[in-house]
Formats: structure tokens, C-alpha cells, sequence
């Protein structure tokens, strides 16, 4: 069966011979094509879809073929009729030449009223971003040996000393809201009551606390209250622990002596008491070191917190500590005393936490004074070992101290070379170049890396690094059992921290004498310091003789004792 396009071929040649009318070469329908055939293999791989495609296209074709035959042999190309049917003949288009492709931009331009070129307009419009970065302040390099040395030495170091009070707390918002929050419904309500802060040294416990209680002023001011009457004071400034009393009592009656009575006894008798004037002052006592009130039978701190559980007493009672475990051995009995405070703990800060800060103190400099890795290795080393943000700040002043005495030693070994024999120009240029680039330079990792030897690092790491396992973990518990405010115990007690230890490692832990003789070695060795008479071993008293810090800084590196120390 002939193919559509060899059926358009045949009318088409007879179409002209019968009219006769010459007319523009038409572009043939597949002429030169051979008859379609499809494969049964071919067949199968097209899909239902492709086939409808081929048969609609023969249809058009046979539909094409059929009105040229019926327009009586004129084989131009039927127009199609304009939609206000006008009679005048459509003249031929003429053939042009291929079009070329244009951009989707050059489209979109050329059509000035349609939508899309509207949101080419849109997108073409700078816009300010969302997420734009601030602006990175540029700082020039510290020159330590610039005009004004002296003064941006002085300068430098202030920023970093213990005494500087910074403007704000950092990353203790969340204790300090909390500490707030409990003074302040105190003082809403009018109602006595007690907080023990309790964490680690240098965790920014004093500086909340002076940062709370000027927030508590400056809101009792604004909010209508009664600014409460503060009281600060240092437990370690006490001549006797009973003193604390007294103090507080000096803040109600400066110029009321006791006679015969304790002043102790005259606070619970003005607490028990309903005062003559409604307009007495709620009193904030902020008791600092609170451990060192601890005595043998623990009165003097219990007392102090019974104060605020008189039916009329106008205290507000905030105890500061390092001792985390005081509260786990003191809080039973205060709940039984109907007295048991609240209790806010201040983690260790992290490497994170502890940058943070040391940024904050540089940010107010108007020139860069620590190369960033340096303050990062820092912060690593200090939240690694203790989190002690005090002993962060030593350290940045110690590398400090480092660059300064490094340019010192090269312009002094610069001038007296210069002297003894003087060069050429040509020669003294490296060495003024040289001096030249190390007074423009900062605190590099290196000066950093120096002042943490020198603060961690010391002959008495290195020795608990080289003992011997079990006498590592006695080290351990010892580091356990003195943390806090115990200071002495018996090696009987030490033995049965170390016991413990093992026992929860699964380690065989070693006998009782021989953990003796153990103790006696490292007695020798300076890191344990064992006294008292009695002749039994197990009750003479064992002390750690070196700092805390140190242990947790040589036994780091080792997972098992990590977890230990933790």
C-alpha cells in the first residue's frame, strides 16, 4: 500500500497538469521518502501514545491532500480568513529567510506591557538582603613598642586584670534571671527567704551576684518598692564565724551594743517580734565564701539560715560557695529545720563561654592584640583542665608579658651588635626590617603556647604523668575526696574512695597495706603529706599536697580518669 506522501506526490502532478497554471514551487511531503514501515520489534517499543501521534498526522495529511483537490487545482496556500471576514484577496507571503532565536531577556524586553517583563523589573532591582553580614571592624596590629608603649602596655593589661569589673556578665544570664527573679518576689510578697549559689572557682558567681543586686536596686526604684538595705560580706574576713551575726545585727541597730546576749539571740528576738513601723526595709544579705562557716557542729550555718524562718523576718538571704556537694550534705537537715534554700548551680564554663569572654574584654581596644588562635588555644586548654576563668586571664596576661619580653631581648641584642660594631646600610636593613615587623606584631600562638607551659606544665604534672596506675587512681580519689572544703582525712577514708573507684572501673584494687606503703611512697614524693602519731596506719591523717589543678591537668588525656574526675 502506497505511503500518504507518495498518494500528496500523484495529485499533486495531475493537479498541475489539468489546470495548466504555473505556481510557486511547493516543498514537497516526504518525496523522497521510502513507504514507512514499522518492525514488529519497533512496534513494541513504542508506546500507545506514539502511535496516536502518527495516525493524527495521516489524518491532517489525507485532510491537506483532499482540499487541494477540491480548490479546483490551484495549489497556493489557503489562508486562513481574518475574524472580520474582509473580502480582499490575501496576497502571498513572500519567503523569508530563517529566523534567527532571540534570548528570553530580548523577548522579554520587547514587550514592555507584559507581565513577565514586570518581573524583569523586579528581579533587575537591587534589593538589600535578609541575611547580610555586619560589617567586620578592621583593626590595626598592636605596636607594643610604639610612642606610647607604656600607656598601651598599662592599658592592655587593666583589660585583662582579675580587679576589672566588666559593664555585663557574660553567659551567665540565665543564673543571674533566676537569681533575680527569686529576690524580687521576696520582695513583692515581703517574704524572707534563702539561695545557696554553689560551682566551681571562676565561674563568675561573685560578679552575677554584684550584678544582681544592682539590678534589684534599680528595679525596686522603678517599680515603687522599697530599695532593700544590702549587706555584703566576705565569710574570710571573719575573725569567728559567730561574727556574721553581728553584722547583720549592726545593720538593723549600728549603735545597740549586746549585753549579756549574743547577737544572734537579739536577731531572733527582733525576727520574732512584729516591728512597731510597716515601713521597715527588706535587707539583702549577700554572704560570699559561705563554706568557711562550716565548724564542727554546724550551727553557725545553720543558724544562719534559720533566720529566715521567723514569722517576721525581712531578710533575703544569698549564700555564695565553691563546695557543689554542701548543699547534698547540709540540705537534709536544713528540711528538717523547715529552712531548706533554693539552689542554683554555675557550671564550669566551656571553651566556647570562656573565647567569648576574653573577646568581650578586647572588643573595647581600638587595635588587635592576640592573633585569634592564640585566645582559641587558651580558651581550649583552660576549659580542658578547670573552666577557670581567672586563670584564663592570668594566662592572656602572662603571653603578654612573653611578647613584650621577646621585642625587649631583640632591641637590646639590635643596639649593643650596633655598637660594638656598626654596619653598613646595606647590612643594618634585614635587622631594622626585622625589629621593624616584630613591633607591629601581637601575641602569636607560639607566646600563648609559653604562658600555658608555664601555668599547666610544671615538674609536678610530669610526675603524676609517670606513676603508676594504682597509685594514678589514689591521686584521683584524693583529687574526689578534698574537693570542696575537706581538707585532711584518714587514709582509711582514702581507701575507701579508692575502693570505690575500682570497684565502679572493675579494676582489682590492691590490698590495704599495700595501699599503705602506696601512700607512704607518695608522702616521699611530695604529692601526699601524711601525719599524726598513731600507730595504726590507717588513722593518721593524709593531706593533698599539691593543687587540685594539676591532677586534672596530667590525667586529662586518659578517658578513665576523665570520667573520674568528673
Amino acid at each position: 500500500m502506497p505511503s500518504i506522501a507518495d498518494r500528496s506526490v500523484e495529485l499533486e502532478s495531475n493537479a498541475v497538469g489539468s489546470a495548466g497554471v504555473s505556481t510557486p514551487p511547493k516543498r514537497r511531503l516526504r518525496s523522497n521518502s521510502s513507504p514507512m514501515k514499522l518492525s514488529p520489534m519497533k512496534c513494541k517499543r513504542v508506546g500507545i501514545s506514539s502511535v496516536a501521534k502518527l495516525r493524527s498526522v495521516e489524518v491532517e495529511s489525507e485532510r491537506s491532500v483532499e482540499e487541494v483537490v477540491g480548490s479546483g487545482g490551484d495549489l497556493t496556500p489557503q489562508k486562513r480568513k481574518l475574524r472580520s471576514d474582509s473580502s480582499s484577496p490575501m496576497k502571498p507571503r513572500p519567503v523569508s529567510s530563517p529566523m534567527k532565536c532571540k534570548s528570553a531577556g530580548r523577548n522579554l524586553s520587547a514587550c514592555t506591557s507584559t507581565p513577565a517583563n514586570g518581573i524583569e523589573k523586579y528581579f533587575s532591582q537591587k534589593k538589600p538582603q535578609a541575611f547580610c553580614k555586619p560589617p567586620v571592624v578592621v583593626k590595626p596590629n598592636w605596636n607594643p613598642k610604639g610612642k606610647p608603649y607604656k600607656e598601651q602596655m598599662r592599658i592592655v593589661k587593666e583589660a585583662l586584670h582579675l580587679s576589672t569589673v566588666p559593664s555585663t556578665v557574660a553567659c551567665r544570664d540565665v543564673e543571674q534571671n533566676r537569681v533575680l527573679e527569686f529576690c524580687k518576689s521576696c520582695i513583692e510578697q515581703e517574704k524572707a527567704g534563702s539561695l545557696y549559689v554553689c560551682g566551681c572557682p571562676g565561674t563568675g558567681k561573685s560578679l552575677s551576684m554584684g550584678k544582681v543586686k544592682q539590678l534589684l536596686v534599680n528595679w525596686a526604684g522603678e517599680g515603687g518598692f522599697q530599695e532593700p538595705d544590702v549587706l555584703e560580706l566576705n565569710c574570710t574576713s571573719l575573725t569567728k564565724t559567730s561574727d556574721i551575726f553581728a553584722k547583720i545585727l549592726g545593720k538593723y541597730q549600728p549603735q545597740k551594743k549586746a549585753n549579756g546576749t549574743t547577737s544572734l539571740q537579739l536577731l531572733q528576738k527582733l525576727y520574732s517580734q512584729k516591728p512597731q513601723s510597716d515601713g521597715t526595709k527588706m535587707m539583702l544579705i549577700i554572704a560570699d565564701e559561705l563554706d568557711y562557716l562550716i565548724t564542727k557542729d554546724r550551727a553557725v550555718l545553720h543558724d544562719l539560715f534559720m533566720l529566715t524562718t521567723y514569722p517576721f523576718s525581712r531578710c533575703i538571704l544569698l549564700g555564695v560557695a565553691n563546695a557543689i556537694d554542701l548543699a547534698d550534705r547540709f540540705v537534709p537537715k536544713l528540711q528538717s529545720l523547715n529552712c531548706k534554700p533554693m539552689v542554683i548551680t554555675f557550671r564550669a564554663y566551656s571553651k566556647d563561654q570562656i573565647l567569648k569572654i576574653l573577646q568581650e574584654r578586647l572588643v573595647a581596644l581600638p587595635y588587635t592584640v592576640f592573633q585569634p588562635h592564640a585566645l582559641e588555644l587558651c580558651a581550649r586548654k583552660v576549659a580542658a583542665a578547670s573552666g577557670d576563668m581567672r586563670k584564663a586571664l592570668c594566662i592572656s596576661r602572662s603571653a603578654i608579658e612573653m611578647l613584650e619580653a621577646e621585642l625587649r631581648e631583640s632591641t637590646d641584642k639590635l643596639n649593643s651588635s650596633t655598637a660594638e660594631n656598626p654596619f653598613s646600610e646595606q647590612q643594618t636593613a634585614p635587622a631594622l626590617a626585622l625589629v621593624k615587623k616584630q613591633e607591629i606584631d601581637i601575641v602569636r600562638i607560639d607566646h600563648m603556647a609559653i604562658a600555658l607551659s608555664k601555668t599547666f606544665k610544671s615538674p609536678v604534672v610530669d610526675t603524676i604523668q609517670c606513676l603508676p596506675q594504682h597509685q594514678q587512681i589514689i591521686m584521683c580519689s584524693a583529687a574526689k575526696h578534698f574537693r570542696g572544703v575537706k581538707k585532711d582525712t584518714t587514709i582509711g577514708e582514702l581507701n575507701k574512695s579508692y575502693f570505690d573507684i575500682c570497684k565502679a572501673t572493675l579494676i582489682p584494687p590492691v590490698g590495704s597495706f599495700e595501699f599503705s606503703s602506696m601512700c607512704k611512697v607518695l608522702n616521699d614524693q611530695g604529692l601526699l603529706k601524711l601525719s599524726g602519731q598513731s600507730r595504726d596506719i590507717k588513722s593518721k591523717r593524709v593531706t593533698l599536697n599539691v593543687d587540685e589543678g594539676d591532677i586534672t591537668f596530667a590525667l586529662q588525656g586518659i578517658r578513665f580518669f576523665r570520667t573520674c574526675l568528673e
